[in-house]
């Protein structure tokens, strides 16, 4: 890709932040990343990340395109003991109710593209990190807070940053990315500048999820790297045991609407014993807890509908959850932010006017999807009323996952959605809809 301008400024140096920087260096010729928090040296948690030391996971569409955007890093992560999900066999899956899983021969089920990776967020962020600074023209102020754009005619042309001394600064650019999250304050900042917010839409879900890190004997598993229990309306709480670099779990245990894990070890593991299946039990009463418990919640999911906007100024664009800020039980976070990353290069690469509406366009497309399926789930778990179509949907959706139980190519194509790797239209075509509603082929006898 050839340089389109001089200067961009990413706000946030999150999941998202990074991933933005990286196509951005190809460009512009310069790129400056401004992050509030001062930036750790190695795998540390910061500040701006309260979440970072829950359960984390990279679904397949997220790993595909780290491998694109940073050729050797998968190598890195494999170096460094990151779990990759590369088998049906190394997941328990409970969803609905029910344990997914194709029960058929091996040899049957369709090979994956790419595994899932579950690195620890600290540690995801510091390699992630460490390759975009290393990018010629990329430049780190941290320790430094944006405060306002600023504006010429219909162009953003700048931000104004403040230190943590006080001391303020524009920084002009040709574009800035907002990747400051879900408290980012682009709606507010287009008030200022005489546009319109962007419509949004809010699920109260009151999530709160607690954490802890651990080690279990060898073995103690078997070939198991994942275990995730989806919440369920007679049981509005989930859990999720995953394996993460340096020979380490992390067990999250989360809940609606005010259910809310117990901190202290013995009042953890009685939440765990509600949902979590009685091998895995018996290894977590073997484990070594090696910190105490860490909570976090969640009040709302939140969608703002930046390409409905009939006016937005040039040079400015939002990503990751400044765009939807997902219910963080359903994992989708990270991956977006990557998918949203590669919609931003190909913008780029397109040319042509109006860059924020073909981005936000493109955007929407992927982040409806996965919006949709979880307000679906949202409100289905706490009870609140569900269109005619969600109600069809749901319930197309769980006979989708008791047939491909049996049936190769329904448990191949729902791993794919459920990876974003193909998008959830997939599952709708009239070939998969027959498979669906027969019950799928015959079994042997």
């Amino acid at each position: 890709m050839g340089k389109v301008g001089d200067h961009a400024v990413v706000l946030g140096a999150s999941i998202a932040g990074l991933l933005s920087a990286r196509v951005l260096a190809d460009a512009y010729r310069h790129v400056t990343v401004v992050e509030r928090d001062p930036l750790p040296v190695g795998v540390l948690d910061r500040k701006g990340v309260p979440q970072g030391r829950h359960s984390h996971a990279l679904l397949p569409r997220g790993v595909a395109i780290l491998d694109e955007l940073f050729p050797g890093l998968l190598a890195k992560f494999a170096a460094d003991g990151v779990p990759a999900v590369e088998s049906p066999a190394q997941m328990w899956f409970d969803v609905n109710g029910q344990v997914l899983g194709y029960e058929g021969p091996p040899e049957d089920y369709p090979p994956q593209d790419h595994p899932g990776y579950q690195p620890s967020r600290p540690y995801l962020e510091s390699r992630v990190r460490d390759e975009v600074r290393a990018m010629p023209g990329v430049v780190f102020r941290d320790g430094c807070a944006a405060i306002d754009l600023v504006a010429s005619g219909n162009r953003v042309a700048g931000v104004r940053v403040a230190a943590q001394d006080g001391r303020e600064e524009v920084l002009p650019a040709d574009l800035v990315v907002d990747a400051t999250g879900r408290g980012g304050r682009t709606p507010v900042w287009l008030k200022r500048l005489g546009y319109d917010a962007p419509d949004e839409e809010q699920v109260p879900v009151d999530v709160t999820y607690t954490s802890r890190h651990l080690r279990l004997p060898p073995g103690a598993l078997g070939d198991l790297l994942m275990v995730i229990v989806s919440a369920v309306p007679q049981r509005p709480t989930a859990m999720g045991l995953l394996a993460q670099e340096e020979g380490r779990y992390v067990l999250t245990l989360g809940g609606y609407a005010g259910q809310r894990s117990p901190t202290d070890l013995e009042g953890f593991l009685a939440f765990a014993e509600r949902m979590a299946p009685p091998h895995v039990f018996a290894a977590l009463r073997q484990a070594e807890w090696l910190d105490d418990a860490r909570t976090h919640r969640v009040p709302m999911s939140r969608r703002r509908y930046y390409e409905r906007l009939r006016r937005f100024p040039g040079g400015l664009l939002v990503v990751g959850d400044g765009v939807c800020s997902f219910n963080p039980l359903f994992g989708q976070g990270m991956t977006m932010a990557a998918i949203q990353a590669t919609i931003l290069r190909d913008s780029l690469a397109d040319g042509g006017p109006d860059l924020a509406r073909r981005f936000f366009t493109a955007t929407a497309k992927w982040v409806d999807q996965a919006w949709r399926t979880g307000v679906g789930a949202d409100r289905q778990i706490l009870g609140l009323p569900q269109s005619r179509v969600e109600r069809v949907i749901g319930a197309y959706i769980q006979r989708l996952q008791a047939v491909s139980r049996h049936d190769p190519v329904l448990a191949g194509q729902f791993q794919r959605v459920n990876g974003l790797i193909d998008p959830a239209a997939t599952l709708f075509k009239p070939a998969t809809v027959l498979r669906v509603l027969t019950g799928g082929p015959r079994r042997r006898s």
